[in-house]
């Protein structure tokens, strides 16, 4: 991977992922950054409930000139923290935070508090988390 800074589509099995991929398609063109799309899923022994959804979202993202990475973890905010860090991501774009205390989000930003988050409604609203950086004098 080379150097550029990347923004990362988190998305799961389901065809309205492609939001996510589109909006984050956007923000990497509008601040010249890498598109990456991850999929975490659960191991299994069949994959065919999600393998035409995935099928769709890897076609959305080779439209969208962007690489699709799936990773088969029982534990998605560190496997997706990990790839985070491996791959110098500065930004995730998922779906909206379900308000548990447990979810994706809130997970995640305990092992990557660094990385600013995008959510994206199903009705295309986006909402933007940016990391503040705390300056001393």
């Amino acid at each position: 991977m080379n150097n550029k800074p990347s923004i990362l589509a988190c998305v799961t099995g389901q065809y309205d992922c492609d939001r996510i991929i589109q909006t984050a398609a956007a923000l990497a063109e509008e601040h010249a950054c890498a598109l990456r799309v991850l999929s975490v899923l659960h191991p299994t022994d069949d994959y065919t409930k999600v393998s035409q959804e995935l099928e769709y979202l890897y076609k959305v993202s080779k439209e969208n000139g962007a690489d699709m990475t799936v990773i088969f973890n029982n534990y998605a905010p560190a496997a997706t923290a990990q790839f985070v860090h491996d791959n110098g991501i500065n930004r995730i774009v998922t779906g909206m935070h379900d308000g548990g205390g447990s979810s994706f989000l809130v997970m995640f930003n305990q092992f990557a508090p660094h990385v600013s988050i995008t959510m994206v409604a199903k009705d295309n609203a986006v909402y933007s988390m940016d990391v503040a950086k705390a300056y001393t004098r």
